[in-house]
């Protein structure tokens, strides 16, 4: 495996068939391994295709494994980043932790996404139903 972050908050690597594996650590790191299991199991569930597939969790290593969504962005303006952030908000979802390093580009498809959902929210039921 091919280790991409460690931080005092996880530790995320890159399995040699694709996956992305991500350790949480730290300060309330089972509230969010928790909190980014079920934003992940909701958006696949309104079918948001921007955002990493959950795969496998192990509450007990508060391990995940997920879809890769491509690599990193270095850069992209305020405004396509805010677009990207607002497209999420119609599925549901707020990031609450909209920066661009949290924006990769999923070169199959042309297609930014959003990575990282450990301290996402997901908004009411009236606003969470997906765009027709």
């Amino acid at each position: 495996m091919h280790e991409v972050k460690d931080t005092g908050r996880a530790i995320v690597r890159i399995g040699y068939d694709g996956r992305v594996h991500k350790t949480f650590r730290g300060p309330k790191a089972r509230e969010r391994f928790d909190t980014e299991v079920t934003v992940l199991r909701y958006l696949e569930e309104v079918g948001c295709g921007f955002v990493p597939r959950l795969l496998d969790s192990e509450p007990e290593t508060m391990t995940i494994v997920t879809t890769n969504c491509g690599s990193r962005v270095e850069r992209l303006n305020e405004e396509r980043m805010k677009e990207l952030y607002d497209e999420l908000e119609s599925y549901g979802v707020r990031h609450e932790d909209a920066f661009l390093r949290n924006v990769t580009y999923r070169q199959q498809d042309g297609r930014f996404c959003l990575i990282d959902f450990e301290f996402a929210t997901i908004l009411n039921e009236e606003s969470s139903s997906p765009p027709a």
